[in-house]
């Protein structure tokens, strides 16, 4: 079977990321590696992530895009899984990963995310997020989403081969947001984009600060300006970072 190396890009993620671990240590099978790769926490993330069996990486700077670039490059896995510290995975997703790409022509797939929070869950977000995923690609590259393009996020949990990574270049270490739509695009000569029909629960930390109407209209907007090209670098501006 395939070896798996799942890589989780940290930044002060001390609320979120004992759980997540708590949860890969119940994968069956597990994965072959683990890699924290930290952008430079200030909080007890560091001291969390060395409690649980895993390969601790640090950056000279944070940047989800730089600190997954470096965690590939240490990762020894034939299949790579960029996992955020708030993110769990069902306990099959191992063999879900390995399962999936043993279909040569896709290139990179994720999951259904659904937004969850201590007392509630994001249903209305949860929906939009899924069926973005087929109508942004649709709306902006309709000639690439007859092709197999389905634009997939981070929350998702996207996973490829790492020869497909590199072949295309890894992410884009300028970008700093929708590094993960850029690779999916790039990706895409490699093979089609594929959500997979199972669900990882990501928290809801920025939809319970924003609230949902906002964060729907920033998700929007975000996601409309990007469509049409307009530089990530100037995006970030609208999408804060939440602990």
């Amino acid at each position: 079977m395939s070896r798996v190396s799942i890589i989780i890009p940290t930044l002060n993620e001390s609320r979120s990321l004992e759980r997540t671990l708590r949860q890969l240590q119940i994968l069956n099978p597990p994965p072959d590696e683990i890699l924290l790769v930290d952008g430079g926490s200030t909080d007890n993330t560091i001291e969390i992530a060395q409690s649980f069996k895993l390969k601790i990486l640090h950056t000279d700077r944070p940047g989800r895009a730089i600190q997954l670039n470096h965690g590939a490059t240490h990762a020894t896995g034939d299949i790579l899984c960029f996992l955020h510290a708030d993110t769990q995975l069902p306990g099959d997703a191992i063999a879900l990963l390995v399962h999936t790409l043993e279909d040569s022509s896709i290139a990179c797939a994720g999951f259904i995310s659904i937004m969850t929070g201590e007392v509630t869950t994001r249903w209305g977000i949860s929906l939009h997020n899924f069926l973005k995923t087929y109508y942004a690609p649709l709306l902006f590259r309709p000639h690439l989403f007859v092709k197999g393009l389905r634009l997939l996020f981070g929350d998702q949990v996207m996973f490829c081969r790492r020869s497909d990574f590199w072949e295309c270049g890894g992410f884009d270490a300028t970008m700093p947001i929708m590094e993960d739509g850029d690779l999916c695009l790039r990706l895409l000569k490699r093979g089609k984009i594929r959500q997979i029909n199972r669900i990882v629960q990501s928290s809801d930390r920025r939809v319970a600060k924003w609230g949902d109407w906002k964060a729907t209209g920033i998700y929007l907007y975000i996601g409309i300006l990007w469509g049409i090209g307009v530089s990530p670098t100037r995006l970030k501006q609208f999408y804060d970072e939440i602990r």
